[in-house]
């Protein structure tokens, strides 16, 4: 059974997410840690969890979630993962932090790209891919059906959906994104985003002012 950890961090309070299962390998997935603080705090998590970090996931580029890339590729040797169509918002990455006057580590370039349809895989856990642009040029969703939960990144929150007037953002991509890859999910499929509570697919179809 795969277990999902939620860390908040950074002045956007974005969610850190670790996942691991019985084999205590685990993915990290939008790394969010940039004070030493929240670095090691990061660290020593899964120190104490006994974890074995094996792939390191962006679900899309915005600085908030790539803060920690480098330390983790420091600390662990994982450079990160991504689609193809988020190199340009990564690359944008140090310009964007000057304009947010915040300190931001350039995160390593990764080498392996991951496509619609394809699976995560660590320990005995599988993650399977979906495209779901609209927050950005080519945010990746991660759907894990067997413990009936998908990691979404800032495409949908509870009772909100992510913003679209960042570079790459498209309002009408990002609502037929979340009616067409999400809403078709199970109701009671919860859903960890990028910023705040978790939620449920049911919850959102009938609550969120967005998708009404």
């Amino acid at each position: 059974m795969a277990v999902v950890v939620a860390l908040t961090y950074n002045d956007f309070e974005e969610n850190t997410y670790i996942i691991y299962d019985e084999t205590n390998e685990c993915i990290i997935i939008d790394p969010g840690c940039n004070s030493i603080a929240e670095k090691e705090h990061l660290k020593a998590f899964i120190k104490s969890r006994n974890l074995n970090p094996v792939r390191l996931i962006n679900t899309h580029c915005h600085l908030d979630h790539i803060f920690g890339n480098k330390f983790i590729y420091d600390t662990y040797g994982l450079l990160p993962e991504i689609h193809k169509g988020e190199i340009p918002v990564l690359k944008a990455s140090p310009q964007i932090s000057a304009m947010y006057g915040v300190t931001c580590d350039v995160s390593p370039e990764p080498i392996v790209f991951i496509e619609q349809g394809d699976e995560i895989s660590f320990g005995n856990t599988i993650l399977k891919t979906i495209l779901t642009p609209g927050h950005s040029p080519a945010s990746l969703s991660f759907i894990n059906e067997n413990d009936n939960f998908v990691v979404a990144g800032d495409v949908l929150f509870y009772e909100s959906i992510g913003r679209t007037d960042l570079p790459g953002g498209d309002y009408d991509t990002l609502i037929n994104t979340i009616h067409d890859k999400l809403l078709i999910l199970p109701d009671d499929m919860i859903v960890y985003n990028g910023h705040g509570p978790a939620t449920t697919i049911g919850h959102e179809r009938m609550y969120n002012p967005f998708l009404v």
